[in-house]
């Protein structure tokens, strides 16, 4: 789950340029964030290392959109 998420984080990245915040915040919420919703109850239990890999996620994703 992690690797597809920071693959379209990538993606995003390369065009944020052209984005305005609006769109920006959109793409991230619907390739990125949309999956931790739509699987929330299985994080539920995760080992720690795992919920860190998934915070780092939400961290790259603020950063995506918020850049200038």
């Amino acid at each position: 789950m992690c690797k597809s998420e920071f693959y379209h984080l990538r993606k995003i990245s390369l065009i944020r340029k052209y984005l305005t915040f609006d769109a920006a915040l959109l793409h991230v919420h619907a390739l990125v964030t949309s999956k931790f919703d739509y699987c929330n109850s299985l994080i539920y239990g995760l080992p720690m290392h795992v919920i860190k890999q998934i915070q780092h996620i939400h961290n790259a994703a603020a950063r995506v959109v918020t850049a200038f």
